[in-house]
């Protein structure tokens, strides 16, 4: 029998973890693994288990309503099946990013199935059909932003995905077609956020004698690069270095923070807290 995900975020209170578990022990489920953690600024209370029923098949729906019975007001419950999710991944000319999730998803270490790939360039198609994977290409040239995005959205929604990654898609998304896939979609921004966001990063950090340079992987919102952190690296640099080496070492660390941001998200680990992220690694 399948392992079930249980995520809670609630208003801190005494004897959470008692009230909990108690659910839990009624219900059969047996905690296989299990993190939590308080905000002490927030006073706001986080939980993650994995979870095997004992005695057969558990209803997750009733797990969630118990549960949300027994914890304070506005609690967030979600009772989930540990299984592989799909995503599209989105590309434009840069094969790195998603060279790397696309061996990671054909040699099974990937929590989750890349259904397919969308670009507005053609440029990567032969990389993409190498495994075996779908490629659809939606091309910008000519065509209206609402138009473009139109057809986008079409070409995505065909393939059911769960989540939506943005693999160095270099294409700013209005906030009408962020909303749709609101919480749903991870975006890797060369820079270590928040220094030096937007366009030309590499360029900016050579202009400011940096040491290091950094990747970002984080949540898609309207505002542009300042979505929810969830996954952050650097690699030294020096004055030596131009904006173009700095750029060859940045998408070493480009492809393994995006790598490391997309399973975080499958495997239910990524709590969204206001502005912020609480990871449970």
């Amino acid at each position: 029998m399948s392992r079930q995900i249980i995520l809670i975020d609630c208003p801190d209170a005494v004897g959470l973890i008692h009230r909990i578990t108690g659910v839990l022990e009624q219900r059969r489920l047996n905690i296989e693994a299990n993190h939590e953690f308080v905000d002490a600024s927030t006073k706001h209370f986080f939980f993650r288990a994995e979870v095997a029923p004992a005695d057969g098949p558990v209803v997750a729906e009733r797990v969630r309503t118990d549960l949300e019975a027994v914890l304070p007001a506005g609690a967030r419950v979600r009772v989930t099946r540990d299984e592989r999710r799909p995503i599209v991944v989105c590309a434009t000319r840069e094969p790195h990013c998603l060279g790397e999730l696309l061996l990671l998803d054909a040699v099974g270490e990937l929590p989750g199935r890349i259904v397919g790939v969308v670009s507005n360039h053609d440029l990567l198609r032969s990389l993409v059909e190498r495994f075996g994977v779908p490629f659809t290409h939606v091309s910008h040239e000519g065509v209206a932003r609402g138009d473009h995005e139109a057809m986008l959205a079409a070409a995505i929604d065909a393939y059911q995905p769960e989540y939506v990654v943005l693999a160095r898609y270099m294409r700013i998304l209005s906030p009408e077609f962020v909303a749709r896939y609101a919480g749903r979609m991870i975006n890797i921004h060369h820079s270590f956020l928040p220094a030096f966001a937007g366009a030309s990063p590499y360029r900016q950090a050579f202009a400011r004698g940096v040491k290091l340079i950094g990747a970002t992987a984080h949540f898609v919102t309207a505002e542009l690069d300042d979505g929810p952190i969830i996954a952050q690296d650097v690699t030294p640099v020096d004055h030596a270095d131009t904006p173009e080496r700095m750029a060859q070492a940045g998408r070493d660390v480009e492809k393994l923070v995006l790598a490391r941001a997309v399973r975080l998200v499958l495997e239910e680990r990524v709590f969204v807290h206001g502005r912020r992220t609480v990871v449970m690694e």
